[in-house]
């Protein structure tokens, strides 16, 4: 059996990994202020973009009939099977975009997975399915699907936000919380687990990263750890440096993506973190 991954650009993962994977990604609308971009735009103009015009942009979902584009070539190929995976139904409507494609096309060989997560997580989660497959030659579908699901109820996300302006500029922090904090020098610490996005601490200064290793450590350590920034490449090689060795990898082989637009309109430049899984 041969299996088509179908997602779209809420997901981060390295292109050269999409490319040997064939591996098909959806573009995501980006929208400053009336100036569309229907095939989104590359990380670094995105955020150079954000940081010089001050405006908060607003990202669209692909609609059905990209998904029904993608899923054509494969519809109902008794040798294929078509996993599509996309972003938290909690915090995009995609999931109903991809699920009216296949209803329209009556296609039967394709599985449409919430990931129930986005940004860096959703790619690990793909990375890892990708290494089940390949592992598993004669893996029947329903196996796959399986293992996706088991692994999707394992996935973790924890960042720091590290610039408040975008929270404040997005209307999800108030003016007086953001005097407080930016004083204080207050970080806010993000899970995505479950669907959404939880504000789960805040912490000062280096105990903001200190929380962040805590939670690490709990995890199953049969998976690697994948990292992430937005924008800052230089936060997560510093965080990697100092807690190397408190987290027991190989900061040289650690994987480290770089977080999109979709996670990036909210969070801004300066965020960055950890994805593992439990």
């Amino acid at each position: 059996m041969n299996y088509k991954i179908v997602t779209e650009a809420s997901v981060d993962m390295p292109k050269d990994f999409a490319e040997q994977n064939d591996i098909t990604i959806l573009p995501i609308e980006v929208n400053f202020g009336g100036e569309l971009y229907p095939e989104g735009l590359p990380n670094d103009e995105f955020y150079a973009k954000l940081k010089s015009t001050g405006i908060i942009p607003k990202t669209s979902q692909p609609n059905q009939y990209k998904f029904e584009n993608a899923f054509q070539t494969y519809c109902n190929k008794e040798d294929w099977f078509v996993l599509t995976i996309v972003i938290s139904s909690d915090l995009a409507g995609t999931i109903a975009q991809a699920k009216n494609a296949v209803e329209n096309l009556e296609m039967k060989n394709c599985y449409v997975c919430d990931s129930r997560v986005t940004t860096f997580a959703e790619g690990a989660l793909i990375v890892e399915i990708v290494k089940y497959i390949k592992s598993h030659p004669n893996a029947q579908p329903q196996e796959v699907i399986d293992e996706l699901e088991r692994l999707k109820g394992m996935v973790r996300l924890v960042a720091v936000v590290g610039d408040l302006k975008y929270l404040k500029m997005g209307g999800r922090l108030g003016s007086a919380s953001y005097v407080v904090a930016s004083a204080l020098k207050i970080k806010p610490i993000i899970s995505l687990d479950g669907g959404k996005v939880n504000n789960i601490a805040k912490k000062v200064g280096e105990k903001a990263n200190e929380f962040m290793v805590e939670l690490a450590n709990k995890r199953n350590k049969a998976y690697p750890i994948y990292f992430g920034h937005s924008a800052e490449p230089k936060l997560i090689k510093d965080f990697l440096k100092k807690y190397a060795e408190a987290l027991d990898i190989n900061p040289e082989t650690s994987e480290i993506y770089e977080i999109g637009c979709v996670v990036g309109t909210h969070a801004g430049p300066n965020c960055y973190g950890m994805v593992y899984f439990v």
